[in-house]
Order: structure tokens, then C-alpha cells, then sequence
């Protein structure tokens, strides 16, 4: 039946032929350029239901397809990349259609493993005229061949649902007029397609997988996509907590006691890393340290990790690699989603999305988190310092999305945060103890405004041709303390990007133009100094895509930025990515990356130890500082091979990376009395290698190995040294088995190596740490169960941690807080030790 609409969609006025590949899912079109184009052939198919590269189907005309040609739909294909988001075209006359089957397609099937157990088995009956016509059959009955009481009908789409039990293996289909056949089941997780022609009832097998992690093929970048079934995996609280299962992305505490947290990638501060939401920019400059925990995980649709330079389009601060977070959109969401979480220490988290759709063209949506911790005693080391601030943390999103049928699409809304958090001595109590030495504390009180907006066009003459706004503003608050260390910013940041896209004659050459203006107000005090600037940076760009055919992407970008500090700067970058064949791919991309430090709130940590900082220094400096910005070329190779191990889909990947810093600001922690903040004078650079391998052991069963290397040195001013506290060796794997009946196993393995630590040859004895870390091994697990007529309710249990080891020595100089030898920023390992952890999940949809 979708072949059959397929290729009669696409036989328009100057097609000469259409013919569509089940099994590869490509259609090849013959046609006359002088009349028609591919875009017009692709938007034909489109309207026809299925979704192509480039145009992507209604709602409303998927939703009336044939219940068994409903599909899982294309998350890249996004006809709103007018807003800002990259996508690919593909040009050619042999190109991918989805067409409603983004699964594989088989005679028979291979795998002759019978799995004994309850189950609801699902197939569709068709019948096939003389003209190849396909259409549904009403009424077919269908029983057990063990138990022929046990027995249903075709509904009217030709799709039955029938209970398995333990000991049955044969299913009898009958029709008045037809010749009944009887079907072995070997697989339960099969669709049945039972196809009828010339009144012989016979059997078609059409089986797919779904994958909760993947690589986006024909991206130019390597793009990794984390969807909401991976996030599942774990409790993914919120977005610092989102990678827990993956190889790519490190997620580290800043410090043993401010409960901050960093991601690292390619050995790299998370600071490097460009974080955007839904192509807009994240959390940033003072919001950094604190950013990561006011994304919740429940919001999340999925997280795309892309390593290495980025478009041009984003911005030029991008060095080591971008992380778009795109959350839940009130038109294709859950009506209601419902979570709560709690653990052993103390924590519990509520969850509540809402979405509705108002009309045809409005739809509004609600995400709300709120975290509430007030165990003070957690403390794992018992040098009496808790473990995590208590306190309270709520944000919130209110969106709305308007589309109009005639080419506008606009999304906008709100967001808000409140963080009130208090840590330091489980004896501390901020009413008494604050700004005197009874005992030590710290305490945050930060709040976040943001108002975002994404306006786009697409000409309705030409959908290739777009044009689209993306507006944000936000207002971020910080008063916060640290023993007798008073820290308070504030920042008010706007950002504007206009991007207009189209093509050259055809889809094998697209490009991108635009111009972006991005304003912060900084001002921060540190006791009784005080550090302002204000920070403009105005530019544009043009980025260029030749796509000869599927197999062939070559990116060029160009950006020129003033900034109202430092003056001119130009941002080039190139990305080329060439398939040989159809399994394999590689990728090779260069570019320039520059960003201003923000040297106090990024390393927030700092306040919390008696290290000396010259802040009188820094106070009579102009620009940022008294500093250069910081500029790097990264250059990435990257491979990945898919291949067939077991007789099941497997794919090995290969990457390497190379980060050298033009400028850096050195953050130097190896005079362990102090702190200091210069430009770098000599080399900096990071050296990546990760390798890679996924495959299915057996049916159900997902697997994940990824071991990686890395080289990271910078020059000091007492000579290179590799970066402390980064792991140079780690290894990890990921074990998924997933059953229809509604159980989930998830099993994470992560082992961390040696770690550098600064020096603290200059402490008395007693206060000296090794130079290096011990390597320690981390496990954690969940288990959930799926609920429910409908299943939409999921309760879930885990553990973090399960190997319980944390570092005994978390802060040094801990009896004397107040004292000259006391620093929280030596943490190498886990802070905490094992965990548990339940929670529930309740969707209407």
C-alpha cells in the first residue's frame, strides 16, 4: 500500500517514472528538469503522508494514513529550519523516502528464535488485486491452532491484535472465498503482514528496532542523537545528570562543596563546549557553574552532541564542540507528563509537563521542575562538610508554537528559575553562623529570567528558501557567600540571529547568510572590589554546502565579528563528510573558535579554599580583566563503520582530535597557597582518541563499549604539565535489554584512570596530597516496568555508585576551614557513595 501511494505521488506532471525500493527505502524518479524539480517531487510524496529529507509530512495528513503504514516519524526532518535549526538536503534522483517505513523489510525472517512467553502479537492482512492494488481486508478471523478458542478478527484497516501464551506457535488465518493458511511464529516481536493474492492467504515478516542513541548519518558534522529512551535509562534528574550513559560527554563536580557541576569533552572544560537550547544560547557566562541543574531531564526530547568546530551559524565561541538540547514541544508532546523521584540522601524532585493544542494554529505548553533537598547530614567522608547544599530549586517554561499552514512558524515563551541553597559544616545555620567564623558556610541565592522568541518564514513557491529570527533575553541574579566571602552578580544578556537560507540552482548547492548581535552586562563584587563591563559583539556570515549527491558534504563558513573589547576577529571553519559506501562514513572538519572569560564565575570554586587571589590586580585592568580572549583551532577525524555481528545490525566508530590554543587563560592551581589568572606564553593543546563499538548480543539486547585516551598539556609558568584533574585513560560500556512486556535493564560500567593533581609540595606534610589519583571503578543500574492498559505509567528503581567508592580525602585542611591551609577544589572522584533511587512516570497522551 505505501508503495503503491508513493510512487503514484510522485508521478506529477514531468515524471516519467517513479519506482520505489522497499528494502532500501529509496525511490528512483526519472523526470524532466524543465518542468519539474526534486523539490517538487519530494513535496508531492509529503502530501501524500510520507515525510522525504526534505520536506516533512502534516499532521494532519500522516494522521490519516493506514494504521499500519503510521511510522516513527523523522526527527531531523524539521520544515522550521527556517528558526535557526541545520538540516540536509540531499540532491539526486535516487534519494531517501522514509515513506512510512523506517524499519527493515524481509521475506522471511532470518531468525528462527521463538521466544515462549506471553505477548500480544500484531500483524495486518492485505489483499492484492490483478492491478497490484493493495487494500485492507475486514474480517478475517484468526485463531490459535493450540487453542482455537482463543481467537479475533481484522479490523476495518485490515490490523489484528491477538494474546500469546506460553506453548503456542501456530496461528490459522480464514476468510470466506479464501484459503486459509496456517503460520508458524517464530519471532513474538514480529509485524505479521499476511499478503492475499489470487485467494491464497500467505505470510510477509516486516520487523524494526528502535535505537535510544544513534548517529544522524547525513549530518556533515558527526552528530550523536541521545533520545528520550535514553535518558530513561537513568533517573537524567536534570541535564548534568543526562550523560550518564554515554562515552562522548564527561560530567564532573567542580568541587566538594558547592554541589556545581561541569561537562568536559575532548579533555576540555565544559566551558569550551558551546551549550544551546534549541539553537539558542543556554545557560551562559555567570549562569555557567549552576546552568547544568536548571535544565530537568523530564523536559528533554533529546540532546544532540556534536564534537569539534560547528556552522557558523551558531555563533564563534564554539571550540571544542556544541550540545543542543531540544525540549518537548506543546503541538507533538504528552497532554500531561508526570514524574516524581526520590533517593536515600534525602533529594526529591517533581516533575509536571502540560501541553495543549488551542486550534489548528496555537498550541501552549507548560514545564515545570522542582528539587527539594534538606538532608544536611550527608557526608560521606565525615570530615563534617555536607555532601550537597540544601535547599530548593524551581524552574519553569511556559511556551507557545504557532503555525499558520501558509509558511509561518513561530515559537515563543518564558522561562524562570529560583536556586536557594545552603552548604558548608553540617553544623552551620545561616541565621547565626553567617559572615563569622562559628562555623563554615555557603549559601546561594540566584534567580533567571530568559524570553525567547523563533520567527521563520518558508516561501510557499519555493520551500527550499527560508527565512528565519531567533531572539532571546534573560536577566541573571547571584547572591551568594562562601565562609566570609561575599560573591554577588548580576548579567543582563540579549541576543539576536537572522539567518536567510536557499539554494543555487538546486539542492547540490544550499547556503546560509545572516547577521547576529549578542550585548551582556556584566558586574560582579568579590568583598569590596568590584569588576563591570559591558560586551557587544555584532557580525555576519555566509556558509556554503555542496552536496553533489547522498554520499558527499562539503561545508564552508565565514564569520566577522566586532567585539567592543577587542576589536575585529574572522571565524572560518569547514566540514567535509564523504560515505564511500552505503556502511561507511567518514568526516573531517577544521575551524577557529574565540570566546572572553569569565574567570570568577566559571571557576566559582575558588572562593571556597584560603587561597590568595590578587584581585586589586585584576580590578584596575581594562576589557575583561586585564586579559586576551581565548582562541583555539580544533581539527577532528572521525570514521564509523556499521557492519553485521550476529546476524544483527553493529557499527564501530573511530575519532580523533586535535585542540591547539592560540590564547588561553590559564587558570594556575600549582602554588597551593594561591590562585592565578595570566595569558598563556608557550603551547596549550588537547589530543582526543575514542573508539567505539555497538551491537546486539541477542534480540533486545543493546551494547555499547568505548574506551578513550587523552593528552592534555599546558604551559605553565613552572614549565608544561598535563592538566590536572582529568582522567588520561577511561573506559565504558553500557548494557540495555528491553522486553515488549515492559521490563527495561540498564547497565553502566565506567572506569576512570590516573588524574593529575596540582602540586602541594609547598603544604606542610600534613597537608600534602600525592601527585597523582588512584584510578577507581563506578557501576550503576536501573530497573523499570511499564504499567497500564495504555502504558503510561512506568515505575523505576536504580542505583548510583553500586561500586561505593568516593574519595576519603575530599577537602584538605577540613578541621581548620577558616585556616590558611583549606581548599575544596581538589576533587579527582566520586564526592558520594552508593545510591538508591525510585521514582514513578505517568503520561496521557
Amino acid at each position: 500500500m505505501c508503495k503503491k501511494r508513493i510512487e503514484t505521488a510522485a508521478k506529477i506532471p514531468g515524471v516519467e517514472s517513479a519506482v520505489w525500493d522497499d528494502k532500501t527505502h529509496k525511490i528512483t524518479t526519472k523526470y524532466n528538469s524543465k518542468k519539474v524539480n526534486l523539490t517538487q517531487i519530494q513535496q508531492a510524496i509529503a502530501n501524500a503522508g510520507h515525510d522525504t529529507p526534505l520536506v516533512k509530512a502534516a499532521d494532519d495528513v500522516y494522521a490519516k494514513l493506514h494504521e499500519c503504514c503510521l511510522y516513527e516519524r523523522l526527527g531531523e526532518v524539521k520544515q522550521g529550519d527556517h528558526e535557526g535549526h541545520n538540516h540536509d538536503d540531499h540532491a539526486g534522483h535516487n534519494h531517501d523516502d522514509h515513506a512510512g517505513h523506517n524499519h527493515d523489510s524481509k521475506g522471511k525472517h532470518d531468525d528462527h528464535d521463538h521466544h515462549d512467553h506471553e505477548h500480544i502479537i500484531t500483524g495486518v492482512v492485505v489483499n492484492e488485486d490483478g492491478k497490484a492494488e493493495l487494500t485492507p481486508i475486514v474480517g478475517v478471523n484468526i485463531k490459535w491452532l493450540e487453542a482455537p478458542s482463543k481467537q479475533t478478527t481484522s479490523n476495518e484497516n485490515g490490523v489484528f491484535k491477538i494474546k500469546h501464551e506460553k506453548g503456542y506457535k501456530h496461528l490459522i488465518f480464514s476468510h470466506p472465498g479464501m484459503q486459509a493458511d496456517t503460520i508458524v511464529i517464530k519471532d513474538l516481536h514480529e509485524v505479521l503482514v499476511i499478503h492475499s493474492k489470487d485467494n491464497v492467504l500467505s505470510e510477509v515478516v516486516v520487523s524494526r528496532s528502535r535505537k535510544s542513541t544513534y548517529l544522524d548519518k547525513l549530518s556533515p558534522n558527526r552528530k550523536e542523537i541521545l533520545t528520550t529512551k535514553e535518558l530513561f535509562k537513568a533517573a537524567c534528574c536534570d541535564l548534568s545528570e543526562s550523560f550518564s550513559t554515554n562515552a562522548s560527554v564527561d560530567v564532573v563536580s567542580n568541587d566538594a562543596v558547592t554541589g556545581s557541576k561541569q561537562i568536559q569533552m575532548l579533555g576540555l572544560s565544559g566551558i569550551y563546549t558551546q551549550l544551546t537550547v534549541e539553537g539558542l544560547p543556554g545557560p551562559r557566562g555567570f549562569a555557567t557553574p549552576l546552568g547544568l541543574n536548571s535544565i530537568a531531564g523530564t523536559w528533554i526530547s533529546s540532546i544532540e552532541i556534536s564534537k569539534g568546530i560547528g556552522s557558523v551559524v551558531n555563533g564563534f565561541e564554539n571550540m571544542a564542540g556544541q550540545i543542543n538540547v531540544e525540549l518537548k514541544k506543546p503541538h507533538d508532546s504528552d497532554k500531561l507528563f508526570f514524574n516524581a523521584y526520590a533517593n536515600d540522601m534525602g533529594r526529591t524532585d517533581l516533575n509536571l509537563n502540560l501541553a495543549q493544542k488551542l486550534n489548528e494554529k496555537w498550541s501552549v505548553g507548560f514545564l515545570l521542575h522542582d528539587n527539594f533537598m534538606y538532608n544536611k547530614n550527608v557526608n560521606y567522608s565525615k570530615n563534617g562538610f555536607r555532601d550537597a547544599p540544601v535547599g530548593n530549586l524551581f524552574s519553569g517554561i511556559n511556551r507557545w508554537h504557532y503555525e499558520d499552514g501558509k509558511g509561518v512558524i513561530a515559537q515563543f515563551g518564558v522561562k524562570y528559575l529560583k536556586d536557594d541553597r545552603t552548604g558548608g559544616q553540617t553544623n552551620f545555620n545561616k541565621s547565626t553562623d553567617k559572615g563569622t567564623t562559628n562555623a563554615y558556610g555557603l549559601g546561594f541565592d540566584n534567580q533567571r529570567i530568559e524570553g525567547f522568541a523563533k520567527i521563520g518564514y518558508v516561501f510557499p513557491e519555493n520551500r527550499l528558501r527560508s527565512i528565519g529570527l531567533q531572539l532571546s533575553g534573560s536577566n541573571y541574579k547571584q547572591d551568594s557567600y562562601f565562609g566570609l566571602t561575599n560573591y554577588l552578580s548580576k548579567q543582563s544578556s540579549g541576543y539576536a540571529n537572522l539567518i536567510f537560507h536557499d539554494v543555487i540552482g538546486s539542492v547540490a548547492h544550499k547556503y546560509k547568510v545572516g547577521a547576529s548581535v549578542s550585548y551582556d552586562d556584566y558586574d560582579e563584587t568579590i568583598n569590596k572590589f568590584n569588576f563591570k563591563r559591558k560586551e557587544a559583539v555584532t557580525g555576519a556570515f555566509a556558509e556554503y554546502t555542496y552536496s553533489p549527491n547522498e554520499n558527499f558534504d562539503a561545508v564552508l563558513g565565514l564569520r566577522q565579528d566586532y567585539n567592543s573589547l577587542y576589536g575585529w576577529f574572522t571565524t572560518p571553519r569547514a566540514v567535509v563528510r564523504y560515505a564511500p559506501t552505503s556502511t561507511t562514513t567518514v568526516r573531517l572538519s577544521s575551524g577557529r573558535g574565540q570566546r572572553t572569560a569569565n574567570i570568577f564565575a566559571e571557576n566559582m570554586s575558588i572562593f571556597a579554599s584560603s587561597r590568595a587571589i590578587d584581585f586589586a590586580s585584576l580590578a584596575n585592568q581594562n576589557n575583561a580583566y586585564g586579559l586576551k580572549p581565548e582562541v583555539s583551532w580544533n581539527t577532528g577525524l572521525t570514521f564509523d563503520q556499521n557492519f553485521q555481528l550476529f546476524g544483527r545490525e553493529a557499527g564501530v566508530s573511530v575519532e580523533l582530535f586535535h585542540n591547539n590554543f592560540q590564547n588561553q587563560v590559564v587558570i594556575d592551581y600549582e602554588d597551593p597557597r594561591a590562585v592565578s589568572f595570566y595569558n598563556l606564553d608557550g603551547k596549550s593543546f588537547s589530543n582526543s582518541l575514542q573508539t567505539e563499538l555497538r551491537f546486539m548480543p541477542a534480540q533486545h539486547f543493546e551494547a555499547r563499549f568505548a574506551y578513550r585516551l587523552l593528552d592534555v598539556q599546558t604551559d605553565y609558568t613552572n614549565g608544561r604539565l598535563q592538566k590536572p584533574l582529568t582522567a588520561k585513560h577511561r573506559g565504558f560500556m553500557n548494557l540495555a535489554y528491553n522486553l515488549h512486556s515492559g521490563w527495561s535493564f540498564d547497565y553502566t560500567l565506567n572506569v576512570v584512570g590516573e588524574k593529575r593533581l596540582p602540586s602541594t609540595a609547598a603544604n606542610p606534610e600534613a597537608y600534602q596530597l600525592a601527585s597523582n589519583s588512584k584510578s577507581y571503578v563506578t557501576m550503576n543500574a536501573q530497573v523499570s516496568r511499564t504499567l497500564g492498559r495504555n502504558k503510561n505509567f512506568d515505575i523505576y528503581i536504580g542505583g548510583e555508585n553500586l561500586t561505593n567508592y568516593y574519595q576519603k580525602d575530599p577537602i584538605l585542611g577540613f578541621d581548620e576551614p577558616f585556616g590558611q591551609y583549606f581548599d575544596t577544589n581538589l576533587l579527582w572522584g566520586p564526592l558520594t557513595g552508593r545510591m538508591f533511587y525510585t521514582g514513578v512516570r505517568y503520561h496521557i497522551k
